[in-house]
């Protein structure tokens, strides 16, 4: 797979942004997708399984929150659809955002951090075509699922797996069976079988069209499989990370330059509060 840039690359303009991600050539077939993050973290993880606290109760704040909002989560149909609104709200998930839109992961690399200043990040994440799912997508309903179940659950999983050669069905124990009838609720076409290999894959979906959100920052999401790590090269999904790097130093010029091409609080975030912020930043004395 052609990369479209050497990795660890120091970007200080949009210009040479620009220049660095449509330079080279990607193989046919492959899209890349961005991530910017304003300092650098050590691994690529979802926020879910950044502590044991969030990982041992990603059940309870799944069910507490749907349970706390019924009313929100009432048009959703699926458990990915469900993730994707609790992630836009803050709750923890097993979602990382990321976009199509270069540009925009620029503009949350050259944020000034909460933590205090520090270099930017932008990760390209290169996948095929075919490796791309959508919403409706059976394997991300696999990997979404894998949500509801318990601690317990989740470690008897991963026993399970590998004690077996074959495939997951109905007559494996408990917590397999647990996970089909969730995936059923959704999909009851859904088969009696699951591939062992998905459970800790990292797979890209593209976000629904109905979130305004999604549509101004050209949104979709890297879905993590249990104990699923870029470090741990996972299989099955073929997706090449590589890393820009943004000096804290160019960040100021950086986001002028943005807001001169209409990226800017007030778009990549579409509501009247941003959009209020925005202008009183904007025309402060």
């Amino acid at each position: 797979m052609a990369l479209t840039f050497q990795d660890g690359v120091h970007i200080k303009t949009v210009d040479s942004f620009i220049r660095e991600t449509i330079s080279g050539n990607l193989d046919p077939g492959v899209r890349p997708f961005y991530r910017g993050v304003a300092r650098h973290h050590v691994t690529t993880r979802p926020s879910v399984f950044r502590d044991d606290a969030r990982r041992n109760n990603e059940k309870v704040l799944y069910d507490q929150l749907l349970a706390m909002h019924p009313a929100e989560f009432a048009n959703d149909v699926t458990t990915l659809d469900r993730l994707v609104r609790m992630q836009h709200h803050g709750l923890p998930t097993r979602l990382l955002d990321i976009t199509s839109n270069p540009l925009m992961a620029l503009y949350f690399a050259a944020e000034i951090s909460k933590d205090g200043d520090g270099d930017g990040e932008v990760h390209v994440f290169e996948v095929h075509d075919r490796n791309v799912k959508f919403p409706d997508s059976d394997r991300a309903s696999v990997v979404a699922n894998l949500a509801r179940l318990t601690p317990s659950q989740h470690f008897q999983l991963a026993e399970i797996i590998k004690s077996t050669s074959g495939k997951l069905d109905d007559e494996n124990e408990e917590p397999v069976r647990k996970l089909l009838h969730f995936i059923r609720q959704e999909k009851p076409y859904f088969g009696a079988e699951i591939v062992p290999s998905h459970i800790s894959s990292i797979m890209v979906v593209r976000g629904k069209q109905s979130n305004p959100r999604i549509v101004a920052q050209s949104g979709a999401f890297l879905l993590f499989g249990d104990n699923a790590d870029f470090a741990n090269d996972p299989k099955g999904e073929g997706i090449h990370k590589r890393t820009m790097k943004i000096p804290s130093d160019a960040k100021p010029e950086i986001r002028r330059q943005l807001d001169r091409i209409n990226i800017n609080e007030s778009t990549v975030y579409p509501s009247l509060e941003h959009s209020a912020k925005y202008v009183s930043d904007r025309f402060a004395v």
